[in-house]
């Protein structure tokens, strides 16, 4: 047995002879003070001087365990100065015939615990010597031939007794290995319990899908952090919240269900969940929720679509632009030669407004081309910054931004590799259009932030009046929302920041209004 093993059974046999030793001091102070008053006797004071040297002894013991310095030694100690005190405390009170010779048990016992079965052994055997010689001593003090009286009482006496002490000794013996044995087994199932603890927690930490559990009652009672991280919240502040309210919709999810996908929000916005519902084995009606954040994949993906009928789109209307601009041409040149010959108003007039139209229709197929077929941008280095103050303090002159509150910033300085003419007309389009939704005593914001891999140009207005439905196609040809409009200022702006590889996000709500963010990587 390891000291380790010897110490901790040390400790339960020193707390068992700290408890019988005060009750036996407790039980002998009570018979001397309830006799009549007397000098106590000499066998009284020799009773009392036992126990307290067995209680001093199992003080010092544990103060030892206290400090860390017990050993098996100080088991030996014990065991030895058990049978000391049980050969004196029978002695004391009357040899063969005391009713105390069960101590002689316990210290077997005692060593069986402490030392295994050997030392039960060991032990006793030497309480057999002990209690022999009590028997034998006053035979021999007397002179009196011993194998008469042996015959006896005398013999059965020590006979049963010895028998007792052997059998004991053999059945603590036994008790001791296998309550060893269980222990050992017992130690080792739990470390294996805890190194798969260990194992299941940290795969579970490491584990890339969000995870959370719940009870019967729809309480949540464990969320994973990756789950904490696409939730964007706490797990002490989520622990034992609604489901329902971490996220909502689920409870309309069946166990066991395929694979469906919900829309959660967060502190950053809208997340697209794909995750599936299994009941947990243990409870009636507890849930395992295992989930991952879709929102980066479902926006490549109509990214990807808008591309494609973007570019559908920009093939067909180059080719019909292409087509449009001899036959305009024609008509303007006509219209020019019937100005030159018209000699009334009237034809002066109808002459113009051809003009003038034709020209109109010339800008909306240049416009048209340009985001048919943007040109290649003309990268050179780029203060941000300083691009970013100059639109804004442009266009604070525009007619829309009138009684518009503006604010722009830009906190620190930041260099890129960008078409400068090409990005101020994206930043043109944002600003513009958000005047137009912020309207009369609204707010328009602008301002520039660095990420780890990307920039990030945010134009944020106070109006939030685009809707779920429009969203789709926002960024689509044509497609516009006031009167006048032609619908090619945002495609424009998406072709563009597209060909410097980033990406345009936005989300809008009447309570926080609408943001653009324009995305160029670093």
């Amino acid at each position: 047995m390891d000291a380790g093993g010897v110490r901790s059974r040390l400790v339960w046999l020193v707390l068992f002879r700290t408890v019988a030793a005060s009750l036996s001091l407790v039980i002998t102070v009570a018979r001397l003070l309830l006799q009549p008053y007397q000098e106590p006797s000499r066998t009284d004071t020799l009773s009392l001087a036992v126990i307290i040297a067995a209680y001093v002894s199992t003080v010092v013991v544990g103060l030892r365990l206290r400090w860390g310095r017990a050993g098996k030694l100080d088991a030996w100690v014990q065991v030895v100065g058990d049978i000391v005190i049980a050969t004196g405390l029978v002695y004391l009170s009357g040899g063969a015939d005391s009713p105390l010779t069960f101590l002689y048990s316990l210290a077997v016992i005692g060593a069986a615990v402490v030392l295994d079965w050997r030392g039960a052994l060991w032990v006793a055997a030497a309480s057999a010597l002990s209690f022999s010689g009590l028997v034998m001593a006053p035979l021999f003090a007397d002179g009196t031939p011993v194998a008469p009286l042996l015959s006896s009482r005398g013999l059965f006496v020590l006979g049963s007794n010895l028998l007792a002490l052997a059998l004991i000794a053999v059945l603590a013996g036994y008790l001791s290995r296998q309550l060893s044995a269980t222990g050992g087994a017992l130690s080792a199932r739990e470390a294996d319990l805890r190194r798969l603890g260990r194992l299941q927690r940290q795969i579970v930490s490491s584990m890339p899908s969000g995870l959370v559990t719940c009870d019967a009652r729809g309480r949540v009672t464990y969320v994973n952090p990756a789950g904490c991280a696409i939730l964007q919240v706490e797990e002490a502040g989520s622990v034992g919240m609604e489901l329902e309210m971490l996220m909502p919709g689920v409870s309309g999810l069946a166990p066991r269900s395929p694979r469906s996908e919900l829309v959660v929000g967060t502190g950053s916005g809208r997340r697209i969940l794909g995750l599936s519902v299994t009941p947990l084995e243990g409870e009636q009606g507890a849930l395992l929720m295992v989930f991952q954040d879709l929102t980066r994949l479902r926006r490549m993906e109509e990214d990807l679509k808008r591309a494609d009928r973007l570019a559908s789109l920009g093939a067909l209307s180059a080719q019909l632009a292409h087509e449009l601009r001899n036959p305009l041409a024609a008509m303007r040149g006509s219209a020019q030669l019937l100005a030159q010959d018209a000699r009334d108003e009237m034809g002066h007039k109808l002459t113009n407004i051809l003009l003038r139209e034709s020209d109109r229709l010339a800008r909306l197929v240049e416009e048209f081309l340009r985001f048919a077929r943007p040109p290649e941008p003309m990268r050179r280095p780029v203060a941000l910054d300083a691009l970013l103050v100059e639109t804004v303090d442009m266009l604070r002159v525009d007619p829309l931004a009138r009684d518009v509150r503006m604010e722009v910033a830009a906190p620190e300085p930041l260099t890129l590799p960008v078409d400068p003419d090409q990005l101020r007309q994206v930043l043109i389009n944002l600003v513009r259009n958000g005047f137009q939704a912020a309207g009369p005593r609204g707010e328009v914001k602008v301002a520039l932030a660095r990420t780890e891999q990307e920039a990030r140009i945010r134009v944020w207005d106070s109006g939030g009046s685009i809707t779920e439905e429009m969203m789709g196609h926002l960024f689509e040809p044509f497609f516009t929302t006031r009167d006048g409009g032609t619908g090619l200022g945002l495609s424009t702006a998406h072709s563009i920041v597209r060909a410097h590889g980033g990406a345009i996000r936005v989300r809008s709500s009447r309570d926080e209004g609408t943001e653009f963010v324009v995305e160029l990587p670093l």
